[in-house]
C-alpha cells in the first residue's frame, strides 16, 4: 500500500507540533487524568444501545398501532446513530476504555449496523485520519454519486443544484454503507490495506454474509413473524430508522470538512505534501459549537473534529478543555485553528461549499 509523506515546511511547524504534543500531555500529567472514557462514556453506551435495541424489544412484544411503532423506529435511528458517534467511534480508536476486550467488544458494535469493523478501520481510521481532505486518499471527499464534496472531482451539471438536494442524500449513507460494503472489501484487498491488520478477504467476506444475514433476519424478518404489520409497513419502519440514523451522521460528518475555509491539498509528484501532519490536520478540519452541551455529548464530541484528528487516540470527553490548550498554541505559533461559531453557522458554511463546488468548471 503506497503512502503520502509529511514534510514539514519549517521548523516553525515542527515547534508547534512538539509543544502541543508536550502541553497536552503535561495537561494528563497535571490533572490526574487518563486519555480514556471511563464511567462516563460507559454510562453514554449503555443508554444509547438501549434506544437502539429497547424499541424492537418492545415491537416485538406488545400490541400497538403502525404510527407508534413508527415512532419507536425513529428512536431506534437516534440510538443508532449515538453509538456509532458516541460510542464506536472512540473504541474503534481504542480511547473508550483502557481494557483492550472492552474497546473490542464497543468497537464491534459496527455489527448492529449490518456491516463489519475492518471497512470502517481502514476507511476512518488509516484513509481518513491519515489523508483528511486529500483526494482520492481520502474516501469521506469522494463523489457520492449525486453529490461532488472536492474541487479536485470530475463536474457534472446536477451538482450544481447539489447544495439543494445533497443534504437529503445524507440520509442514505447507512444504506448506501450496508449494500456497498462487500466491493469496498474488496477494493481494499486489491489496495493492500487489509495487510495492516493482517487479515485475509476470504475471512471478512464470510463475516460480512453472516452479519448481514443475521441483520435482516432480526430487522425485517421477525417483524414478519411475530407482528401483524403489513410488509410495507415493516420496510418503511426498516428505512425510516437508516433515514434517522443517517441525516444525523451524515450531516455532522460534513460539517468537519466540507465547510468553508478548508484546504484540499494534494501531493506532489514525489508524494510529498509540504505540511507538518499537525498542521495539515488544523488545514484540513474544522470544530463547530466547542460548548459543553447535550448535543457535543450526544454527537460523540464530533463538534471538535480539529481536536479529534490531532488526538484520535485520546476520547472525546477530553475535547473542550485540549481545544483551549490547541487554540493558544496554535496562535502563538501562527497556525490555523478553524472553529464555526454554532451548529448552524457550521451547516450554513456546509451548504455554501455544496454550492461553490457544484459550479461548473
Amino acid at each position: 500500500m503506497h503512502t503520502i509523506k509529511f514534510i514539514p515546511k519549517d521548523q516553525h511547524q515542527k515547534d508547534f507540533a512538539r509543544v502541543l504534543s508536550k502541553r497536552v500531555r503535561d495537561y494528563f500529567k497535571e490533572e490526574g487524568k487518563t486519555t480514556f472514557g471511563g464511567k462516563r462514556i460507559l454510562f453514554k453506551a449503555m443508554l444509547m444501545l438501549s434506544l437502539y435495541l429497547t424499541p424492537i424489544v418492545l415491537i416485538f412484544t406488545l400490541s400497538m398501532s403502525p404510527w407508534l411503532a413508527l415512532l419507536l423506529m425513529v428512536i431506534m435511528g437516534i440510538g443508532k446513530a449515538g453509538i456509532g458517534m458516541g460510542v464506536m467511534h472512540d473504541a474503534a480508536h481504542g480511547s473508550f476504555s483502557k481494557h483492550k476486550w472492552l474497546n473490542n467488544l464497543m468497537a464491534n458494535s459496527m455489527f448492529l449496523f449490518g456491516t463489519n469493523l475492518i471497512n470502517w478501520k481502514i476507511q476512518h481510521n488509516v484513509l481518513h485520519h491519515t489523508y483528511p481532505n486529500v483526494y482520492k486518499w481520502d474516501n469521506d471527499i469522494d463523489t457520492k454519486g449525486l453529490i461532488k464534496l472536492s474541487k479536485h472531482a470530475d463536474s457534472h451539471k446536477i451538482f450544481k443544484y447539489q447544495y439543494i438536494f445533497g443534504p437529503l442524500l445524507y440520509g442514505f449513507m447507512t444504506i448506501s454503507r450496508f449494500v456497498g460494503d462487500t466491493k469496498q472489501l474488496i477494493d481494499y484487498q486489491k489496495l493492500g490495506a487489509l495487510k495492516i491488520f493482517k487479515s485475509s478477504l476470504g475471512k471478512n467476506l464470510l463475516i460480512l454474509a453472516i452479519t448481514k444475514i443475521v441483520y435482516l433476519a432480526v430487522f425485517i424478518g421477525l417483524p414478519f413473524i411475530f407482528t401483524d404489520y403489513a410488509w410495507w409497513q415493516i420496510l418503511l419502519g426498516f428505512f425510516s430508522m437508516h433515514f434517522v440514523a443517517s441525516m444525523i451522521m451524515g450531516t455532522v460528518f460534513q460539517m468537519a470538512h466540507v465547510v468553508e475555509g478548508m484546504e484540499e491539498p494534494l501531493p506532489d509528484e514525489s508524494g510529498v505534501i509540504h505540511n507538518q501532519f499537525y498542521v495539515h490536520q488544523l488545514k484540513t478540519t474544522s470544530d463547530f459549537g466547542r460548548r459543553k452541551s447535550i448535543i457535543g455529548w450526544y454527537i460523540g464530541g464530533l463538534d471538535f473534529q480539529a481536536i479529534h484528528h490531532l488526538f484520535p487516540h485520546i476520547s472525546h470527553i477530553h475535547y473542550p478543555d485540549l481545544s483551549l490548550i490547541v487554540q493558544k498554541t496554535a496562535a502563538e505559533f501562527n497556525q490555523p485553528y478553524n472553529s464555526q461559531k454554532s451548529f448552524f453557522t457550521a451547516f450554513g458554511s456546509h451548504i455554501r461549499t455544496l454550492k461553490r463546488l457544484g459550479q461548473p468548471v
